[in-house]
């Protein structure tokens, strides 16, 4: 008999195979199955094709409850948990499924520790149309994303926020699987989505957890309904673990703010954290921030309160030097810049978040592949938003980059992200539901 963190792992009893099977005909897989799956794939005694074949059965035939919490423990398992007993503030994570001008983590983490709760912040890097919490981070100078246990431990204590790079040895058998699912036509998966995500999130020990789940052309979920159901799971597998967690559906069908980059998303971030900011902004980091602060056991505290007496800015610039960078610095500035105009008069009655992504990528803020570097100083800034009306000749949205020849095939992607009408578009809340 072997072991996985706690787990009772059966030695021979199973083959490849025999789980690849097992789940292509549509059966539950045991707990002794998933246990010695993961164990096996994490030392590498499971073939990648055969996890691939087993990932297509996954994404064919789903997975119920059951094996959904089952399969994340065991992924928890494979790697280290946090240990944030010591805290003597309650803790509390937020995890977003990923959008376009999404900065709200920036605002977010400082103002919810402004109000008595520790946030440990685990984030990631964009790839494609998406932003990374961490590229927008790293264009502060001197910001650094990589923290060993003892320094993460030590911030969340003194400061009450940490955003930082998850350590290798959190939940390793993840970082394998999502890699292959990339590969693979799997990405798509509720049950591999939900528990790459869940798995991630447990092992960092927050005991709280408010997903931000997006919905709309920049997202990953185009519908609600798909929204909803890996909503449902991943909240599933939160309560499953002890961990109590809400989920919000918010809309991704237009950007976040006015600002799509990396330094420029900090730099909007900041005038939030000012009192100022975009509407649509502000008012996403406020009711997140009410989630947290709910979850976390600190119902009756205000985040407006602390966003207007300065609070949270002050949690905010302790937090960016506590990792060694310069909250007064100059942010990095694009070399390059040009406008997009608007064709004719009328009003702008959509602005596609997902053409505006792909242009801030073209520009240089977002990567093709997890290796590639990205530009601190591109992005597009939009100068017009939804119900908006216009006149031709008027500026639209601002491209900025560090190589020339960029700007011309981000312009096309821009403008064709603008639909100018004749009417005013409907207008809708950026929450579309909760789930929790």
């Amino acid at each position: 008999m072997g072991g996985l963190g706690g787990l009772v792992v059966t030695g021979g009893a199973f083959t490849a195979v025999d789980v690849i099977r097992a789940k292509r005909d549509g059966h539950a897989l045991t707990d002794a199955q998933i246990d010695w799956t993961i164990e096996v794939y994490t030392r590498g005694e499971f073939a990648d094709e055969q996890m691939a074949a087993l990932a297509m059965a996954i994404l064919l035939r789903g997975m119920s409850r059951a094996e959904l919490s089952r399969w994340t423990t065991a992924m928890i398992a494979s790697g280290e948990r946090l240990d944030l007993s010591s805290s003597a503030r309650p803790t509390v994570d937020k995890h977003s499924t990923g959008g376009v001008g999404d900065k709200i983590t920036l605002p977010l983490a400082p103002l919810v520790a402004a109000c008595g709760a520790a946030v440990p912040q685990l984030s990631g890097r964009g790839l494609g149309h998406t932003g990374g919490t961490l590229d927008k981070l790293e264009s502060i100078p001197g910001w650094r994303a990589s923290l060993p246990n003892s320094t993460f431990l030590a911030q969340l204590a003194e400061v009450g926020a940490v955003i930082c790079a998850a350590g290798e040895k959190l939940a390793p058998a993840d970082r394998k699987l999502y890699a292959l699912r990339d590969v693979t036509g799997t990405v798509e998966s509720i049950p591999l989505i939900a528990s790459s995500i869940m798995s991630k999130k447990i092992a960092e020990g927050a005991g709280a957890l408010v997903l931000d789940v997006k919905v709309g052309s920049g997202a990953f979920m185009k519908d609600l309904g798909q929204a909803r159901a890996l909503a449902t799971a991943m909240v599933d597998i939160g309560a499953a673990a002890g961990v109590r967690t809400v989920a919000m559906l918010t809309d991704m069908a237009t950007p976040l703010g006015l600002a799509v980059g990396n330094a420029v998303e900090v730099a909007e971030s900041v005038e939030v954290l000012a009192g100022g900011g975009p509407a649509d902004v502000v008012g996403l980091t406020l009711a997140l921030a009410r989630e947290m602060l709910d979850v976390a056991g600190l119902p009756d505290t205000d985040p407006a309160a602390a966003l207007a007496d300065g609070r949270a800015m002050d949690v905010w610039r302790a937090m960016i030097r506590a990792q060694g960078g310069d909250p007064d610095a100059p942010l990095p500035v694009a070399a390059v810049s040009e406008t997009v105009r608007a064709p004719r008069d009328g009003v702008v009655s959509a602005v596609g978040a997902y053409g505006i992504g792909m242009a801030a990528w073209r520009l240089g803020a977002g990567r093709a592949r997890k290796e590639d570097a990205v530009s601190a100083g591109a992005g597009v800034l939009l100068r017009r938003r939804p119900g908006d009306r216009v006149r031709a000749g008027e500026v639209l949205c601002e491209l900025r980059a560090d190589e020339p020849d960029r700007l011309g095939p981000a312009a096309e992607l821009a403008a064709a992200a603008f639909t100018i009408g004749a009417d005013l578009p409907p207008t809708g809340p950026v929450v579309l539901d909760r789930v929790g």
